[in-house]
């Protein structure tokens, strides 16, 4: 019984340190939020604001330039989901259904883009998408970001299409069904919860985009959330840390409450999809 004790102890011990590693930054950014910047950097940092102040909050939501990247976020991420959806759907139910030469090498091309960092093909895709004249639009942005977010997608939803039978289809083609009619009004209400999964995957990915946003975009009013704020508050010769915080709370906000309510989805979209039957 003292062991069994010290073990559980021992165990949740450890659960609760690493769930402080990742709650503390929450934490530290809305603390930081609400101090003024002369006390941001002082030693011994303060972990409680002695004089908490909202001025950061009213200045930064006050400021219309920060809604427009909020705009800018939000159409982005929608766009850059209802694509990354459409095609993970197509190209995951090829992969689970039909056997055809280099079907294997080809999902494990697509996999394969996952090793590279971004960086790596920042400079080609400028220079394609300068080309094209698709320097500060939406478009090169969901382009991008679904590049970022259509591999893994794809590996999720094609093990969501494995676990559902193959019998299920055939007695809808028996019964005059086709394959487009089959697989929107039959299979895919099946996979509900894989959909939501990579639906919610691909939307966080977008809206965590820093690096696309700020190569591929060069006017302020383009830019989304993550490289207007950086761009707007910080500088080379000063940095407003406050507003910084600040802001980030207010964009972070809504996404974490959001995703508080749908998270449950997601983990049983990854595990269902994890498991072949």
């Amino acid at each position: 019984m003292r062991q069994l004790t010290a073990g559980k102890i021992v165990k949740y011990g450890l659960i609760g340190f690493v769930a402080l590693e990742f709650i503390f930054p929450i934490y530290w950014m809305i603390v930081t939020s609400l101090k003024p910047n002369s006390v941001i950097m002082r030693l011994p940092p303060q972990f409680l604001p002695t004089h908490p102040i909202a001025d950061h909050y009213i200045s930064v939501l006050s400021d219309h330039r920060f809604f427009t990247f909020y705009k800018n976020s939000v159409i982005v991420a929608v766009l850059t989901t209802g694509v990354t959806l459409m095609l993970a759907i197509l190209a995951s139910y090829s992969f689970s259904r039909f056997r055809y030469r280099f079907s294997g090498p080809l999902q494990m091309l697509f996999l394969s883009t996952q090793m590279f960092p971004a960086v790596v093909l920042l400079i080609a895709l400028y220079t394609m998408y300068s080309k094209c004249g698709l320097i500060n639009t939406y478009t090169a942005l969901v382009l991008a970001c679904t590049t970022s977010a259509l591999p893994l997608s794809i590996l999720v939803l094609k093990g969501f299409f494995d676990t559902v039978s193959a019998t299920i289809e055939e007695a809808a083609t028996i019964d005059g069904a086709g394959r487009f009619q089959t697989l929107f009004t039959i299979v895919i209400p099946l996979i509900k919860p894989g959909i939501v999964a990579v639906g919610l995957y691909s939307f966080l990915v977008c809206w965590d985009d820093f690096l696309w946003s700020l190569t591929l975009t060069n006017k302020l009013e383009m830019r989304t959330l993550s490289a207007g704020i950086s761009m707007l508050y910080l500088g080379e010769q000063s940095q407003d840390w406050a507003r910084v915080m600040a802001a980030a709370t207010s964009a972070s906000l809504p996404i974490l409450i959001v995703y508080i309510f749908l998270q449950k989805y997601m983990i049983e979209g990854l595990a269902m999809g994890a498991v072949k039957e």
